[in-house]
């Protein structure tokens, strides 16, 4: 997985951006170093029968995915078995980034994968007393770990002044 493909302006209400607002665009490397150091993240998954679902979760972004693992039993792994759709979120409301793509169980983890996301979980989570070794996830379940495909993303710092949507290559 690679970073967007392009970068765009998202479209905006009329009333949104003065005319005379001076505006430019994020760069993706800023928004993707959030994401790795961000211990803590909102997903979105809705229901099946089409009510939202939101929860905390910890997880890492690496080689551009996010990583998070946990129960198949949890309602929003229930939810992503009928709908693989989510909406990622960091928990700053003026430092927004938001991620939306699809969340999908992760074949066994190799031994080279898994020491890099071992490596991640430990350094940032190890304090808050989850630290999983490098083979926590080689079971034919995977331990639990799914992974979100980016499609698109959408951060700000400065709303809306330099509101950037990012869009992703499906096929990667």
């Amino acid at each position: 997985m690679s970073g967007p493909i392009r970068r765009v302006a998202p479209d905006l209400p009329a009333g949104y951006v003065p005319p005379d607002a001076d505006t430019w665009f994020l760069e993706w490397e800023e928004i993707e170093a959030r994401l790795r150091e961000s211990t803590h993240y909102w997903l979105a998954s809705t229901y099946p029968d089409g009510r939202p679902h939101v929860v905390p979760r910890w997880g890492i972004w690496l080689s551009g995915r996010f990583w998070y693992d946990g129960s198949p039993e949890t309602r929003h792994v229930k939810n992503l078995s009928e709908n693989e759709s989510i909406a990622l979120h960091l928990e700053s409301g003026t430092q927004a980034v938001i991620v939306y793509g699809s969340s999908r169980p992760s074949r066994p983890i190799e031994i080279e994968l898994g020491e890099q996301l071992s490596a991640e979980f430990v350094r940032k989570y190890a304090e808050l007393g989850y630290a999983p070794g490098p083979d926590a996830w080689a079971g034919s379940d995977a331990g639990g770990m799914r992974h979100i495909d980016p499609q698109r993303a959408i951060a700000w710092t400065r709303f809306p002044g330099d509101l950037t949507r990012f869009e992703f290559d499906p096929a990667s």
